[in-house]
Order: structure tokens, then C-alpha cells, then sequence
């Protein structure tokens, strides 16, 4: 005897468990274009502030962003930023002066990125403002 409702709620689990594998497929991709698009974001940055300003670099399943700024003629320190692959989220955990700020990611068809923050679903370029904004100018307000 077959019951209907477990028929479906199989057919579900298989999809939900198909869905999961490919974003854990995914994830690696999705930090290095991630990498790639922060990368850009800092370059255009010390394009415009100096090549000391920051730096982007990577670290195994994470990248870590330094901002500086010139004081009395040297560049210091003025922020760190750690964004790192959280596999059971699945997502990225954005680390920054204390505060912690957390993106799941997705994928939809055709091998394209989601990207959810809270209730809200962003694109990359919006992904690339969460993480860099408040480090690269922390003076102009949100």
C-alpha cells in the first residue's frame, strides 16, 4: 500500500537534498567570484585613495580586506574585514570590528548566485556594499 502524503513528502526531500548539494557544489565558486568582485571594489578604492589604502587578500576559504588610513603621514589600520564560507548556512559570515553579519547564498537556474540578507535578497553588487560600505567609509553615514 502507498500512502500519498509520503509519496510527496519523498519527492520533496529528494528535491530539498538535491538543492542542498548543489549549493554546497557551488560555494567554493560562489567565494572566489565573490574574491574577484571584492578585489575590484579595493582596487577602485586605492585607485582613487592610494595603493596603500587597502588590500584584499585571500586566505583558504576566506578573504580577509584591510583598510588604511594616511594619518601624520604614515597609513594605519582603520579596519579589518574577514568574510569566510559557512558550509552549514550555507552562506558567507562577514566579520567586522566586533559585529558579525551573516549571507546565505543560493543558486538559481543556469548556475547563477542568490544572495539573502535577513528578509532581503540582494545582488552582488549590493553583497559588495554590506561587506565594504562600512569599512571603506566609515564616516558617511548608511
Amino acid at each position: 500500500m502507498s500512502f500519498r502524503w509520503l509519496d510527496m513528502r519523498i519527492a520533496e526531500e529528494k528535491e530539498r537534498r538535491q538543492r542542498d548539494a548543489l549549493v554546497q557544489e557551488r560555494l567554493p565558486r560562489a567565494l572566489d567570484e565573490l574574491r574577484d568582485n571584492l578585489k575590484q571594489c579595493v582596487a577602485d578604492y586605492c585607485a582613487a585613495f592610494g595603493a596603500e589604502a587597502a588590500e584584499a587578500v585571500p586566505a583558504g576559504d576566506s578573504v580577509q580586506v584591510t583598510v588604511r588610513m594616511r594619518t601624520g603621514g604614515e597609513w594605519r589600520e582603520s579596519a579589518r574585514v574577514l568574510v569566510s564560507v559557512i558550509p552549514e548556512m550555507p552562506g558567507f559570515r562577514v566579520e567586522r570590528g566586533g559585529k558579525t553579519v551573516e549571507i546565505e547564498v543560493g543558486t538559481l537556474p543556469g548556475d547563477k548566485l542568490l544572495f539573502k540578507h535577513g528578509e532581503h535578497y540582494l545582488t552582488m553588487d549590493q553583497v559588495t556594499q554590506v561587506i565594504l560600505d562600512p569599512a571603506l567609509f566609515p564616516d558617511l553615514a548608511a
